[in-house]
């Protein structure tokens, strides 16, 4: 049974059975990825967002993203273009930051899909617990890439894995639209990959910069 592969979304490398028949570990980046098999589709997916409380004016919720919101704050002004990816239907990173006089704009592929969007660049984008949704991490970190101007930053949120976590007991996994999950190895593999200058980890927020 171990010696069961599927190709990972990430870099395209093998990966052996992780956990279970559901979680895969890449040999090479070392992403845990969900199997193509057990991936929710596109109806069942939407749906599971659509049932998430996610009120921009909750206390909790606006606390949660304040690492992005200060980072953004401490690194750009109201001069700089922002693009809040994967926004979702409770955009609260883009409230708390427009209230201060920001300019940033939401897409998201179920609830913002502007196309027009991803034809521009921009001086920052975040990604709130939203990197470890993609199906094509590939595909997405690379256009993320792409949408940045030089000095750029991309912020992205996320529970990185650890090898002292125990998996069984893990609960961001059973999320069934939580499809890939990160170590420190994988973000190092996406930093020189898509050649990022420089990256920061402190704690959930990665800072991936151009």
């Amino acid at each position: 049974m171990n010696d069961i592969q599927e190709e990972c979304p990430l870099c395209g490398n093998d990966g052996k059975i992780f956990y279970k028949d559901v979680f895969y570990m890449c040999n090479v980046c070392k992403g845990v990825f969900r199997s193509k098999r057990t991936r929710p589709d596109r109806s069942k997916e939407k749906a599971r967002y659509e049932a998430h409380d996610n009120d921009v004016y909750d206390r909790g919720y606006q606390n949660f993203v304040d690492p992005i919101t200060k980072a953004v704050k401490n690194n750009f002004s109201q001069e700089h273009e922002g693009l809040d990816f994967g926004a979702g239907t409770g955009p609260v990173i883009s409230k708390i930051l427009q209230d201060a006089g920001y300019d940033i704009k939401q897409y998201d592929p179920f609830f913002h899909d502007n196309d027009e969007l991803l034809e521009q660049r921009y001086h920052y984008i975040v990604c709130c617990e939203v990197i470890e949704h993609f199906h094509d991490p590939y595909k997405e970190f690379k256009l993320l890439k792409e949408l940045l101007l030089p000095d750029g930053h991309l912020y992205c949120m996320t529970y990185l894995y650890r090898a002292d976590i125990d998996f069984r007991l893990w609960g961001y996994k059973d999320d069934l639209t939580h499809t890939f999950f990160y170590q420190r190895e994988t973000l190092e593999w996406i930093r020189n990959e898509f050649v990022f200058l420089d990256m920061k980890i402190d704690n959930r927020l990665i800072d991936f910069v151009c």
